[in-house]
């Protein structure tokens, strides 16, 4: 049994401020990544059919801090007190832009749990900065797609093509291995 000591009064925790910005400074965010995993989501933005079949992975170009070119999914942190589906649709919009349309249900499930490690050959997932956990989800986009911040293009591509081992060698981090996963979710992987 949990000495309630450790929690708040119930009053306490529901009137905290409702809307904490999550945002930590770069200081507060290496300390917190050295003691603790973080939950972040990765996207992987596909095309459908009229019949809701994938037809189409959107890729993302990017170049990562050594100066690589690398294909990438939509990937981001869930910051304090803000919903899954909320940093989904933050990240999808800061990826692919305000009029992206992604179909995000209301109760969104993932495809998997990906565990990123900071020490190589854990798991598939790499992420030398921390321990993170993603939830991985694949989500429809309708709109038009333009790359923003520091992603340099948006390559469409068939789920073949995504994850032919061309395109594999161009994902880093373990995201190819994603993306497999995804397409296997959706039925377009033997």
């Amino acid at each position: 049994m949990t000495d309630t000591a450790e929690f708040p009064p119930d009053d306490e925790f529901y009137h905290r401020d409702p809307d904490p910005s999550g945002w930590l400074t770069p200081e507060d965010l290496a300390a917190v990544r050295a003691q603790l995993p973080l939950l972040y989501v990765d996207a992987v933005p596909v095309r459908v059919d009229d019949s809701g079949d994938v037809v189409a992975v959107g890729l993302l170009l990017r170049v990562n801090g050594m100066g690589t070119m690398t294909r990438a999914l939509v990937s981001g942190r869930v910051l304090y007190h803000e919903r899954v589906r909320d940093a989904l649709l933050r990240h999808i919009e800061k990826d692919l832009g305000p009029v992206a349309l992604p179909r995000v249900p209301a109760s969104p499930q993932p495809f998997t749990v990906a565990e990123y490690f900071p020490t190589p050959g854990i798991t598939p997932f790499h992420d030398p900065r921390q321990h993170a956990v993603s939830l991985g989800y694949v989500v429809p986009v309708a709109g038009d797609c333009r790359p923003q911040q520091d992603a340099l293009d948006l390559a469409w591509l068939t789920p073949e093509e995504a994850c032919s081992d061309t395109v594999q060698a161009e994902m880093v981090n373990g995201q190819g291995a994603l993306v497999r996963q995804a397409m296997a979710w959706v039925g377009r992987l033997g």
